[in-house]
């Protein structure tokens, strides 16, 4: 997964679940403080597979 800032990546996260923890600390470190009410984050996701690879990418706007 891919926290986007526009079209530039701020943070590539991996997981082997079907979840991921986008951290206080980590968003801090990326915004320069935790993400809040009424703020958006643009995320890009790719499964991968052994036999493909990364997959197509899905984007997605969260709002908090």
């Amino acid at each position: 997964m891919e926290i986007l800032d526009g079209a530039i990546v701020k943070r590539l996260l991996s997981t082997a679940t079907t979840s991921a923890v986008y951290t206080a600390a980590q968003q801090s470190a990326d915004w320069g403080a935790p993400r809040g009410p009424g703020d958006t984050l643009f995320i890009r996701i790719f499964q991968l597979s052994a036999l493909v690879g990364r997959g197509a990418p899905k984007t997605v706007t969260l709002t908090i």
